[in-house]
């Protein structure tokens, strides 16, 4: 399907109507909006790390971003970046963030 509706394709993740995922891809290229409905968190998500290189834009909301030994307060309009195998999390300040996330190579654990 060339096109995906607003309102469509939205998944909850691990089952946590809180925390809703649409995954968007082609061959080579993987877009996933993220939205987290139950801010703000009173504690940062457990780092992680993958091999895929990331780019987030925030779309709705404020959080804080850590990546490595580094802290930055991002809000509506702010992009980051994460290079492979870096660890890094964040931790939701408002009530609904919004994220826009493009990650190569493919993320086949979300598809």
């Amino acid at each position: 399907m060339e096109v995906i509706k607003n309102n469509e394709g939205f998944e909850a993740v691990n089952s946590n109507p809180s925390l809703m995922r649409k995954v968007v891809h082609l061959d080579h290229l993987m877009v996933t909006i993220i939205e987290f409905l139950n801010g703000p968190m009173e504690v940062p998500d457990p780092p992680h790390k993958h091999i895929h290189e990331q780019i987030t834009y925030v779309a709705a909301g404020s959080l804080k971003f850590f990546i490595e030994d580094r802290e930055y307060l991002l809000q509506e309009g702010d992009v980051f970046k994460v290079a492979s195998n870096l660890n890094h999390s964040i931790q939701t300040l408002t009530e609904y963030v919004k994220l826009v996330d493009s990650f190569t190579p493919l993320r086949e654990d979300f598809i």
